[in-house]
């Protein structure tokens, strides 16, 4: 009994149950694989030769996809995995949550299911997750769009960037001050408590969009620190240095040059701002085409469902496979 106990520490069960549809909001059939060495949780929609492959950032899961998951699955095949630590997957405590370990996990996922002709549609940190991909196996992916999802892939002024925006971003000066007094993991260790403030940190602008329904399911996937694994990491792997972004090799990274491309940003994103993401995205994409969002936030899938929803399918439309 004893060594049951400590097994479940070390490898906590998913915090929200299978069958949850948070009142009807998340309708979809939860599916799950432990190919990358934990129980992942994904949706899989629809059905097609192309696959969206939907990949979150921090601290939400793909519950922040709901409103474009059913106008997507209209037209494609339509995958929505939950990073490890996140959404209704598990959070193992013997890992490590750095950058190249969700690269890692999304490489074992996508090999698993044998997917191909991929659409990467990246928000947040799922931009340098789905960049990483891409740097290892470009044959597999067909499309690039970058929803407020930085697309690192070895751009000499990278680093520059980044940390320009650092200077001006109210959700990184915290999580430098927080490194410094040692309080990262306290305060993202209680996100069923605070998870509405750091929402808001990061920045949406539709205040109406709150319902107790809506805090729920953010909330839901943290009900105790050892649960909250995932957030703390990435924040934690920011502060310390611990991220690693994917370099291509030459070869791979000319392979992903040439492929159709979009961005969508919320134009008052406050953590990941455009002047400083969206040269990235044209250094390597300098004809693909950008939509700023007026009155969105950094969550513009929240902030501009339908705007964000549309602009995909008309993507897909005009760069068929």
């Amino acid at each position: 009994m004893e060594m049951q106990a400590d097994l479940t520490v070390l490898r906590p069960a998913p915090a929200v149950a299978a069958d949850e549809t948070f009142d009807g909001t998340w309708p979809f059939k939860a599916h799950y694989t432990d190919a990358p060495g934990f129980k992942m949780h994904y949706v899989d929609e629809g059905e097609g030769r192309e696959t969206l492959l939907l990949l979150h950032g921090e601290p939400t899961w793909g519950y922040l996809f709901r409103q474009q998951i059913p106008v997507w699955s209209e037209h494609a095949r339509v995958i929505a995995p939950d990073h490890m630590g996140f959404g209704k997957g598990a959070a193992p405590e013997d890992r490590t949550y750095w950058l190249q370990d969700h690269i890692d996990n999304l490489e074992a996922f996508v090999l698993d299911l044998d997917l191909s002709d991929l659409t990467l549609a990246m928000h947040d940190f799922g931009g340098p997750v789905g960049m990483g991909l891409a740097a290892r196996h470009p044959g597999r992916i067909r499309r690039i769009v970058s929803v407020n999802g930085p697309t690192p892939f070895g751009q000499p002024d990278l680093v520059e960037r980044v940390t320009a925006n650092v200077a001006v971003s109210p959700w990184f000066q915290w999580i430098l001050q927080a490194e410094e007094k040692g309080i990262i993991e306290e305060i993202l260790g209680h996100l069923d408590y605070n998870i509405l403030s750091t929402l808001k940190l990061n920045g949406f602008e539709r205040n109406e969009i709150i319902t107790d329904t809506w805090l729920a399911a953010y909330r839901a996937p943290f009900p105790t620190p050892a649960h909250a694994a995932g957030a703390i990491g990435w924040a934690k792997g920011f502060a310390t240095g611990a991220h690693q972004f994917e370099v291509p090799e030459p070869v791979m990274k000319a392979a992903v040059l040439n492929k159709p491309a979009l961005a969508i940003w919320g134009a008052e994103d406050r953590t990941l701002h455009a002047k400083h993401f969206l040269p990235l995205f044209s250094q390597l994409f300098p004809t693909a085409p950008i939509h700023r969002l007026p009155g969105a936030g950094h969550y513009s899938p929240e902030d501009a469902p339908q705007e964000v929803a549309q602009l995909v399918t008309d993507f897909l439309a005009k760069n068929p496979v």
